[in-house]
């Protein structure tokens, strides 16, 4: 696993936590491991692909204090761009995107996925035609659920300005057409299931995530 260096809050206040502390990419790692959020093993990622390595990041953002400074850490990061609306898909983006909402001072909402597998707003959720929109992931490896999502929101003609993760585990290999803003970048091996070593050797396999 590789460590790389990404755009990151400088000084935060949340409560419960000291005042000035630096979210780092060294620190976000810290509470990641510390949480338990990191797992080792033969996990299928929401991707398909598989790994040695999962990120739970529901165990990070258990704790209220984390999650408020993941989200504060991330609105740091737009400072002065004032969006309108942050968007995510359910389960993983709930809580950060929410946190990243709450400290941009916006609201959030969150598509999840019909009888086909498609990416849809329910519950009353709208979006207003050119709302400034940054759309909310805690992981992001593939970006394939990252591009569903901004596909839905386009069709209603809201305007994407960047996608904020916690974590992208791909090392920059996702790719969208607007930023991609992490506070922790990380090179994780992933592979297709027909080339997965630890499938050969028979290691029991995993899937942790909520796509089932």
């Amino acid at each position: 696993m590789m460590l790389a260096s990404t755009p990151v809050l400088d000084n935060a206040e949340t409560v419960g936590y000291k005042r000035n502390i630096v979210l780092n990419p060294q620190e976000l790692l810290k509470l990641l491991e510390e949480s338990g959020a990191l797992l080792e093993g033969h996990f299928v990622l929401s991707s398909g692909l598989h790994s040695s390595q999962y990120l739970q990041c529901a165990r990070l953002l258990e704790d209220p204090k984390r999650a408020e400074l993941v989200g504060r850490a991330l609105a740091e990061q737009f400072a002065g761009q004032a969006p309108d609306l942050v968007a995510g898909p359910a389960l993983g983006a709930l809580i950060v995107g929410h946190e990243l909402a709450r400290a941009a001072g916006t609201r959030f909402i969150f598509t999840e996925r019909d009888a086909a597998g498609h990416a849809v707003l329910r519950r009353g959720f709208r979006v207003t035609p050119g709302e400034r929109t940054i759309v909310a992931e805690d992981v992001v490896t593939t970006g394939k659920s990252t591009r569903e999502v901004i596909e839905l929101l386009r069709r209603d003609h809201a305007e994407i300005r960047a996608v904020a993760c916690i974590v992208d585990r791909g090392g920059g290999r996702a790719q969208f057409d607007v930023p991609l803003v992490s506070l922790l970048r990380l090179d994780v091996p992933a592979w297709p299931p027909a080339e997965c070593e630890l499938c050969r050797k028979g290691v029991p396999i995993e899937k942790p995530g909520s796509r089932r």
